[in-house]
């Protein structure tokens, strides 16, 4: 491994971000730890694109860590809703109530410390002592991975313990000796492997421009560049089916709070029954209503039977999640007497109140779809 390249890492990597790098993001520049959190936590798995719009909106409900804090949970997954992986809100939220408690209000400048508190992990805690601090810590997320997998040819998948170990250590050696370059290191890091050692389509490959590390990088002179990091092989997506039941009482529905394990944890989505294997063509036959109500909620049921006076099949709806796909039948089932289907995990909720709650992406959609709501109905 070559000692100069590890010497001289950083002030290549700076170079480059002065000419290359992504410049004029919101949260760059933001020396408050709390801004510098929600934008890394936000990035996390979402496109920069998402963000961008997103971001603005978030710190503008939630200015500060005492507000979010003190906001209800509902109100935080609600602002979240269509960003995905809800356990970062709900990290986001406990994480924010812990500050308060255990440190006043105010974020600790040490990455140990910062590790500490809910849902950050260690590279998460680099960056924002990183930035916020101007702390000499290293981040390690999947595109500074890539990037010091290729150029120092790492052997070894993600997965393995002692690659990621190798990769922690080669990440602190290559940290510039001055702590008031760490804001702009870390980021040309992260725009580097985001835009130039992209994992599918790194420039070198193209030949339209030159990257800053062609005469160093050990995967480009040995042409192996889409090699590294090794990839382990992915098995097919297991699919699933399930029914949901829209039910509709003049202009409110009846949503159901999932649990919080749950995938859309703590979100509010309409009555679902558990999943099950997909079948080809088992949503071809109609099922009778009792079968129906009992399947999505028995203890409801009879009720339900009593009180409905329409039911009809709805659009079948296909989500793609990062490691399954559902197909959801809806149901569209009217009622006549509303009372006593609602409990603490069943409201009665009108159309027009909906944007209060934090909904999943698909069922946003549904709703947008059968014209019951309009896209501002669904913004706080």
């Amino acid at each position: 491994m070559s000692k100069a390249l590890i010497l001289e890492f950083s002030k290549k990597l700076i170079s480059w971000h002065a000419v290359d790098g992504r410049h004029g993001l919101p949260w760059q520049g933001n020396r408050d730890p709390y801004a510098v959190w929600v934008s890394e936590i936000m990035l996390q798995q979402t496109q920069v694109a998402t963000v961008l719009e997103r971001y603005p909106r978030f710190m503008k409900r939630f200015p500060t860590v005492k507000k979010l804090a003190a906001a209800d949970i509902d109100e935080v997954l609600a602002e979240w809703a269509g960003l995905g992986y809800y356990s970062r809100a709900r990290n986001l939220h406990a994480c924010a109530k812990q500050v308060m408690v255990d440190f006043s209000g105010q974020f600790p400048k040490d990455p140990v410390l910062l590790e500490q508190l809910k849902g950050i992990g260690r590279s998460t805690a680099g960056a924002i002592a990183a930035f916020a601090f101007h702390e000499r810590a290293p981040i390690l997320d999947a595109n500074v991975k890539r990037i010091l997998a290729r150029i120092f040819a790492i052997e070894g998948t993600l997965q393995e313990k002692v690659f990621e170990s190798r990769l922690w250590e080669l990440a602190i050696e290559l940290l510039p000796k001055k702590s008031e370059e760490m804001p702009i290191y870390t980021q040309a890091l992260m725009d580097f492997g985001a835009t130039w050692c992209s994992a599918r389509k790194p420039v070198c490959l193209s030949g339209l421009q030159k990257c800053v590390f062609a005469k160093n990088c050990q995967a480009n002179l040995s042409d192996q560049v889409l090699s590294f990091p090794k990839k382990v092989i992915k098995a097919k997506s297991p699919e699933f089916d399930c029914d949901m039941l829209l039910l509709r009482h003049g202009d409110s529905m009846l949503l159901q709070k999932r649990p919080s394990k749950a995938i859309w944890g703590g979100l509010w989505s309409l009555p679902e029954s558990v999943w099950r294997a997909k079948s080809s063509g088992e949503h071809a036959k109609e099922l009778k209503s009792a079968e129906l109500f009992e399947r999505i909620l028995p203890e409801k049921a009879k009720a339900l039977q009593k009180q409905c006076q329409k039911i009809q099949r709805g659009p079948q709806i296909k989500h793609v999640f990062t490691h399954r796909r559902l197909w959801m039948q809806i149901w569209e089932v009217h009622i006549k007497d509303p009372s006593n289907f609602a409990n603490s995990d069943l409201r009665w909720i009108s159309l027009q109140s909906l944007g209060a709650y934090g909904l999943p992406q698909p069922i946003k959609m549904l709703l947008q779809g059968l014209n019951l709501v309009r896209d501002d109905d669904l913004k706080n």
